[in-house]
């Protein structure tokens, strides 16, 4: 099985922010920072990013905001001190701020535009607020949980329990067998965009990346699976995993699909690909690492 090597980094990835972890202990500083006018602040409302619009997307990095929301400090970027904010609890987040040239927008959206730098800022922020507006409770003893070191940690009122953010490992993994590609199309997927996209799955307690890879081919589409090769990964706020993304060998051709959780599974030929267009058919979005992973395939 040939190595296949990245074409160009995955979407959310490759960007310079310094997460500057040793400041997250500094309370003094960070209290001092969050009010500082030359911080800037990135925000997220109801699961939606601030940016600039137009053609060219970015990040709108604005001032310390005028209200008392969820924050958490994501590093530093060229000098500048960054933090994140949740303004989810406003119905009008907007009147609150005064902006006219930006406005909240989904991240996925954008479709992999936003430059590197703005991308893991946004990834990031939406992320961890996501996870602080999720775990505001002890999952040991129930009691209130409260934000320390700069947000990246839940501590429990209680029994003083620490909470640290969720990340949820899944294997992602184009298989291949004698040319061909082997795509599945999954009931989450919509009807009417009609995509087929990679086998994907959560790696279990207790198991390596490289039997997970084998274990949900198998349950899915029930194709047996030998080698298993590394491509790379892709942090996935949506709401909370990262995807490890492999290639697999395929040992066996018969689909026997897992109707439970797969509409359908195909083998497909390079020119099926191709020409999907002709034939009816569409590949995952531009910002996933599943077409990352049938893109280098096809260029391999």
């Amino acid at each position: 099985m040939r190595h296949i090597i990245p074409a160009r980094p995955n979407a959310y990835t490759g960007g310079s922010l310094d997460r500057a972890g040793h400041l997250r202990d500094d309370a003094a500083w960070l209290e001092r920072a969050r009010y500082d006018a030359a911080s800037r602040f990135t925000l997220i409302w109801r699961g939606r990013a601030l940016v600039t619009g137009g053609t060219s997307p970015r990040a709108a990095l604005v001032p310390p905001p005028d209200v008392e929301a969820p924050w958490v400090f994501l590093g530093l970027q060229d000098g500048v001190t960054l933090f994140a904010a949740d303004l989810s609890a406003l119905e009008m987040p907007m009147d609150v701020l005064g902006c006219t040239a930006a406005g909240f927008e989904d991240l996925r959206s954008l479709n992999g535009w936003l430059p590197a730098d703005d991308a893991t800022i946004l990834a990031t922020a939406r992320g961890v607020l996501h996870w602080r507006a999720t775990h505001g409770f002890c999952a040991r003893c129930g009691a209130k949980n409260h934000p320390i070191r700069g947000g990246y940690v839940l501590a429990c009122t209680g029994c003083g329990t620490e909470h640290f953010p969720r990340t949820d490992a899944a294997v992602i993994m184009l298989v291949a067998r004698g040319g061909r590609l082997l795509l599945g199309q999954s009931h989450k997927f919509p009807v009417d965009r009609n995509f087929y996209s990679t086998l994907a799955g959560f790696v279990e307690p207790g198991e390596s990346l490289e039997d997970a890879v084998r274990r949900e081919v198998f349950e899915e589409v029930g194709v047996r699976v030998g080698a298993v090769m590394y491509h790379s990964s892709q942090p996935w706020p949506f709401p909370a995993s990262l995807m490890l993304g492999y290639y697999a060998e395929g040992l066996s051709d018969e689909i026997v699909l897992e109707t439970g959780e797969m509409r359908d599974a195909r083998w497909f030929t390079r020119d099926d690909i191709m020409n999907r267009k002709e034939l009816g058919f569409n590949l995952p979005p531009q910002d996933s690492i599943a077409r990352r992973l049938i893109e280098d395939w096809l260029a391999a």
